[in-house]
């Protein structure tokens, strides 16, 4: 598949959002601006590295905007685009599927990471 040939929309999707993080970064700005330091603490266990390379891809594909208050100290925040905003909505009912199933998921997942002692 080459970078537009996309079989379905998901794949459009999944384009913009893949990895583990992005998802987790664009719902935590549906809920508005945030600086750096609050998305570190928001998304759990992202690496700095991590974090902020994703920023920067999401500001590239103009996800998210960065707004720079050229102050000292440095005063950034992110927030979504209208783009990012129509996106960051369709988060909505995967979470609240991922809140009602989370019991079932935290089984599958303990599985997964163990499955000798699931056997």
């Amino acid at each position: 598949m080459s970078g537009t040939d996309f079989q379905c929309g998901l794949e459009a999707v999944l384009a913009l959002l893949g990895g583990k993080w992005k998802p987790l970064i664009l719902y935590h700005l549906a809920g508005g601006a945030k600086r750096t330091g609050q998305l570190r603490r928001l998304v759990t266990n992202v690496s700095e590295k991590m974090l902020i390379q994703h920023l920067k891809e999401l500001v590239e594909d103009g996800i998210i905007c960065r707004i720079d208050y050229q102050t000292v100290p440095p005063h950034v925040e992110y927030e979504l685009t209208d783009f990012g905003q129509s996106l960051a909505q369709l988060l909505a009912p995967l979470c609240a599927w991922g809140t009602q199933h989370t019991a079932e998921v935290a089984s599958i997942v303990q599985r997964r990471d163990h499955p000798a002692e699931v056997a």
